[in-house]
Parts: structure tokens; C-alpha cells; sequence
């Protein structure tokens, strides 16, 4: 082998053009071909395999998911008008992005375009809202049977201590504070199923019913008769009974869509 490395040395310079053409085809910038020892491995460009920064959210965007926040906290309630010129304002903003984040939002169901009034918070029709409640149950549903069947028993201790910390927000009456602690409890089912596209569905038809979710718990005695509800849910989980677990979240869905019905006291569209 030893013999014949001038004849390889020979050949490899009298094709460096060839060389420098497939290393053009390989690199946007024209490089000048630099002869490599046959014997030494190329050092590899590994630049190509960094991801690229992460696209910063427009400013349209932006606003956009500050509103939607608000929307499903049930900050700003079904049926609210959102004026551009007051949320260009609130926002520090031009009405350009703002009309441009409504058009999103508008895209994502929580808002809705109506005639002479411009966005709307959307206020669904009664039998949709209820078509939504019945999804949102089934999801629900089959996310605490999941959870009773193959939750660890630290996740299940962590979900039990997390439903007594809100027995404190239940007792001094802190809406806001339920709120919040209701719907990270929610999100916990999601996760606890272990499945990736379950939690996709319900967390997406949550954020579709979280402002009537929201609403709804301002009743009366509504925050105790929920935290009971999720009382009976954890009750199962923890004990490994699907069937119990799943019949408790239907059981408080259907409270909870029963609550907002005497809210609205019979009105069209709530």
C-alpha cells in the first residue's frame, strides 16, 4: 500500500477541479479546493444539523393569544364586542395587527364576525354548546378511565394532593383562583392518560367550552359542588376503578353544563 500512495497523491491533485465543483454543489459560497491527506478523515460541517432560531410570534399574533387567554379565563365573557380601536389602544398597538389577530381568533371558533356588530366573543347556540358539552364529557371520560388504569401511584398522589389544595380556594371563595387550579386539575387528567392525541383533542374542545366552563363556576355554591364532583373523580382514579372515574367526570360535566343553563335562566343562547 505504501508504494502506491504517489500515484493516489498524483491523481487526487490533478483532480481538484473536479474536487472544487462537487464541493460547490454541496456549499452555497465558491470555496478554494484545499488538497486533504488521503490518510486523514474530513472534518464533517455539522452547522446544517443546528436547528434555526425559533420565529418570534407577530405582533398580530401576539395580541391574539393575549385575548384568547382572556377569552378562556372568562375574563371577557360570550357576546362581547371587541372594538378594534379599544384594543389597539389597551394593546399599545395599530388597528392593523388588532384586526389581523380578530381574524385569527375568528379562525379558532372563540370569536365569531356578526353583522353591524364586527367580532363577537362567540356565544354558541344552546344545542351546540350542549353538542360540545356531550364531546367534551366522552373525552373526559375516557381520560379518567386511562388515568385509573395505568396512573402511577405518584402521579395519583400528586393529583390527590392537588384536589385538596383547592379545598382552601373553595373555602375562602376565590373564584379567580378556582379557576385556574380547575382547569390545571383538567389538564391533569389529560396528561395522566398517557395518550399524546387524546390530550390534543380534549385540551383543544376544553379551550372551545372554557369561557362557559368559567362562567359557570361564579354560581352559587358552585365552587364547592365542583370541588366535590372532583372529590368523587380522584376517589376513583385512586383506587384503579375506570368505570367509577369515568361515570364521576360525566356526572360533573353534566353539573357543570346544568349550572350554566340556570345561570343563563332560560335565555336564547345563554
Amino acid at each position: 500500500m505504501p508504494e502506491r500512495l504517489p500515484n493516489i497523491v498524483a491523481v487526487l491533485m490533478n483532480s481538484g477541479a473536479a474536487c472544487g465543483a462537487a464541493r460547490g454543489m454541496l456549499s452555497t459560497r465558491a470555496r478554494p479546493f484545499v488538497f486533504m491527506d488521503p490518510l486523514r478523515p474530513m472534518p464533517l460541517d455539522l452547522s446544517a444539523l443546528h436547528p434555526a432560531p425559533e420565529t418570534r410570534p407577530t405582533r398580530a399574533e401576539g395580541i391574539a393569544a393575549a385575548l384568547a387567554e382572556a377569552i378562556t379565563r372568562g375574563e371577557i365573557p360570550p357576546g362581547t364586542t371587541l372594538e378594534e380601536e379599544r384594543l389597539a389602544l389597551a394593546h399599545g398597538a395599530s388597528r392593523t395587527p388588532v384586526r389581523e389577530a380578530l381574524r385569527l381568533l375568528v379562525a379558532t371558533g372563540l370569536v365569531e364576525q356578526r353583522p353591524r356588530r364586527g367580532a363577537v366573543v362567540a356565544r354558541p347556540e344552546p344545542r351546540r354548546v350542549a353538542e360540545m358539552f356531550a364531546v367534551m364529557a366522552e373525552l373526559e371520560a375516557i381520560c379518567a378511565r386511562l388515568c385509573a388504569e395505568a396512573l402511577p401511584r405518584k402521579e395519583r398522589t400528586k393529583l390527590k394532593a392537588r384536589h385538596e389544595a383547592m379545598a382552601r380556594l373553595v373555602s375562602v371563595q376565590d373564584v379567580a383562583g378556582y379557576r385556574a387550579a380547575n382547569v390545571a386539575f383538567h389538564e391533569a387528567l389529560y396528561q395522566g392518560a398517557g395518550n399524546a392525541y387524546l390530550a390534543e383533542l380534549a385540551d383543544v374542545t376544553r379551550r372551545r367550552l372554557a369561557p362557559f366552563r368559567a362562567a359557570q363556576l361564579g354560581g352559587k355554591d358552585r365552587l364547592a359542588a365542583s370541588h366535590a364532583e372532583h372529590g368523587a373523580i380522584v376517589a376513583a382514579i385512586c383506587t384503579g376503578d375506570g368505570a367509577a372515574a369515568a361515570a364521576a367526570v360525566r356526572a360533573h360535566l353534566a353539573a357543570t353544563e346544568g349550572s350554566l343553563g340556570v345561570m343563563a335562566g332560560g335565555e336564547a343562547g345563554f
